[in-house]
């Protein structure tokens, strides 16, 4: 497929980050009460890490199903704004591959493929460019879950290995960092989180999510502004 191959090698350094963040949600989900079936089925299902992760504790403590929802849906936003900036790319591919590449879309995929994919003109080099990375991406996800599922009861719970996370998000951050929204979107959503980590049943992270989406389409269509006039 043209594209496949520099899509890959693009993506290949920033996929090292899947792995430890992969295997800390399967035993994370395993030390939950999820068993294999139910573990794997979320995560076919979902493919959201973030949405997992943030759900998980409010599954387990018998949330509402309301709070469970919005909350999911809250850590999934910014893909509006990633969905929105490489949509561009998408022109001229059809309705079936749009529908698996919103399905396959991630923060890394995003990252590493929105800018080229708006500089060529070939609808199957774009393709190619985007499916690779994002197969890839699907594939490691699935496969170092499931180990981290079978391994939750081998490693030690004193690791606490959980910090992984957290740096695998940051490893996936910095590149996105270099487009002026998603940057002011980082900084607002981080700010507001702190300001408000104190809300009740987690809503804090929830209204921080959206401050940050918010500001970021408003950096968005002030920089759309700019380079029109």
């Amino acid at each position: 497929m043209l594209g496949a191959r520099e899509g890959f090698a693009a993506f290949l350094p920033v996929s090292v980050g899947l792995v430890p963040w992969a295997l800390v949600m399967g035993m994370a989900m395993s030390s939950h009460g999820f068993s294999p079936v139910e573990a794997m089925g979320m995560n076919l299902i979902v493919f959201a890490g973030t949405a997992q992760l943030g759900t998980l504790p409010l599954i387990s403590s018998d949330a509402p199903l309301w709070l469970i929802v919005v909350t999911a849906l809250a850590l999934n936003l910014r893909f509006v704004i990633f969905s929105a900036a490489i949509a561009p790319g998408f022109h001229g591919v059809g309705t079936p591959q749009r529908w698996l590449s919103g399905h396959l879309l991630t923060d890394g995929v995003f990252a590493t493929c929105a800018e080229r994919m708006l500089q060529v003109d070939d609808p199957r080099w774009r393709l190619g460019f985007y499916l690779a990375p994002s197969l890839w991406s699907w594939l490691l996800w699935q496969s170092f879950t499931l180990i981290g599922i079978f391994a939750a009861g081998i490693v030690p719970a004193s690791w606490s290995l959980e910090f992984m996370a957290t740096i695998a998000l940051i490893v996936l951050l910095v590149p996105m960092a270099r487009i002026p929204p998603m940057l002011v979107a980082a900084l607002a959503g981080g700010a507001a989180a702190t300001l408000l980590r104190d809300m009740p049943l987690r809503l804090g992270t929830v209204a921080a999510i959206i401050i940050g989406i918010a500001a970021g389409f408003l950096a968005e269509h002030l920089e759309h502004k700019r380079r029109q006039s």
